[in-house]
């Protein structure tokens, strides 16, 4: 009877017989001996295939094995550093679940477009895999930091009567008749949660119908949304600090061999520690026009415009207090500067731009409503949202994290396409 093992942990069976599900990644003979890479989910494993301690079934088995065929193996597990992962299996055993067919990725260079046509099987592939791994410590982190820090998970619709982001961007449906849309964040009703529990976040997919083919954008992608009662615009930069470098931590120390896969420089990510830099939207408009870009006061920063002004700074930097025009209806004006908000975009830096969005709600009914008519909202749908403010409102704050531009932040990519399992962009939905 032997032990069945995953690859990941076949280090704590030196010298002892296991067996190992998995499929075949690469195959390479020489003589008498085959030597099958084999993975599982979790790391490379070097099976070596003897003539000399294995049927002549098995042996030729061996020898017809394709990549990606589906396989189980048996043997002893002996440490060497020059194996992928640092041990090999001389194997006893081997049983075919599946001889798979012609593999269509090969281990070697392909266009973006067959390999995202083939995202399915993309997938298998050792790059892909550590930034999956990576993204699983990041949605993690991100969860066990405000659990541990008294926050309430309370999910948000998908299907909503209303904009939150604005209306140019909605995936409109049929909902028995009536207008629904996809959700653009879950915030409206986390800022109702945050009002029974105080402090609250939810996370979840959401859905912006923004014609964009940035490496920045997806159609579809996931958020964490913290939201919080008795919050000031302060406080809640001081939240999104300690957690982006939570996150940053976590994954430095679970996921070395990942970081290692992707040639990440982790120099850059260790220099991801508390305070990071806070400039105003004043401050970032001069800094652009003293780069010598052309940038109008008011607009919202652009891809470029983030990427100059994180490129300034060795950690991600906040900008704070931008213009009430180029921000979402809901945002605290300045008392200071009527025409500001109180709002903050946290940039992640090395160039990767804007990761986080947030900042201090309105929490005055007449205020409330003064903005909602300046924006063209409809009353209807926004009445339980205005409700919020005629029973014993606070002052609240709250902000977005995007996963996927996180976690290619952290992993180094160039586009966020690679970033999540399937990806949806403007001129794709296939597979």
């Amino acid at each position: 009877m032997t032990t069945e093992c995953r690859i990941a942990a076949i280090g704590k069976h030196v010298g002892e017989v296991v067996t190992v599900h998995g499929w075949v990644y690469n195959t390479r003979s020489s003589g008498k001996l085959h030597f099958v890479i084999l993975r599982d989910g979790t790391g490379l494993l070097q099976c070596i295939i003897s003539k000399n301690d294995v049927s002549d079934e098995v042996f030729l088995a061996a020898s017809e094995l394709t990549q990606e065929s589906s396989v189980r193996v048996s043997g002893v597990v002996r440490e060497d550093k020059r194996a992928p992962g640092g041990y090999e299996m001389h194997v006893h055993d081997l049983h075919v679940v599946q001889l798979a067919e012609d593999y269509p990725i090969k281990l070697k260079e392909h266009g973006v477009e067959f390999l995202m046509d083939n995202r399915h099987l993309w997938l298998r592939t050792p790059r892909q895999a550590s930034i999956m791994r990576i993204r699983h410590t990041v949605v993690k982190a991100c969860r066990d930091f405000l659990d541990d820090r008294g926050f309430l998970l309370v999910d948000a619709p998908i299907l909503t009567p209303a904009a939150c982001e604005g209306t140019t961007t909605l995936f409109e449906t049929d909902y028995f008749g009536e207008k629904a849309y996809l959700s653009q964040s879950g915030q409206l009703y986390n800022e109702a949660n945050a009002m029974a529990f105080g402090k609250v976040y939810c996370f979840g997919p959401t859905f912006r119908a923004e014609k964009s083919k940035t490496r920045r954008h997806l159609v579809e992608f996931w958020m964490v949304e913290p939201e919080i009662a008795f919050c000031n615009l302060e406080e809640c930069m001081q939240l999104q600090e300690e957690m982006i470098t939570y996150i940053v931590c976590s994954v430095l120390e679970r996921n070395a061999r990942d970081l290692e896969t992707l040639e990440r420089d982790t120099e850059a990510l260790r220099r991801v520690v508390p305070p990071f830099p806070r400039i105003s939207y004043d401050e970032a408009v001069e800094l652009l026009r003293s780069k010598g870009m052309d940038f109008t006061w008011g607009e919202d920063f652009g891809a470029p415009d983030e990427t100059v002004i994180s490129q300034a700074f060795d950690k991600p930097v906040f900008v704070h207090h931008y213009p009430a025009q180029c921000k979402a209806f809901y945002m605290q004006p300045d008392p200071d500067r009527p025409e500001l908000v109180l709002s903050a975009d946290l940039l992640a830096s090395e160039g990767y731009g804007e990761i986080i969005g947030g900042g201090q709600r309105i929490h005055d009914r007449v205020v409330l409503e003064q903005r909602m008519n300046e924006h063209a909202l409809p009353e209807d749908p926004y009445r339980w949202y205005v409700d919020l403010r005629r029973y014993g409102s606070v002052p609240h704050s709250g902000f977005g994290l995007g996963i996927e531009r996180t976690v290619a932040w952290i992993c180094g990519t160039q586009h966020v396409r690679e970033v999540i399992p399937y990806p949806r962009l403007l001129n794709r939905i296939y597979p």
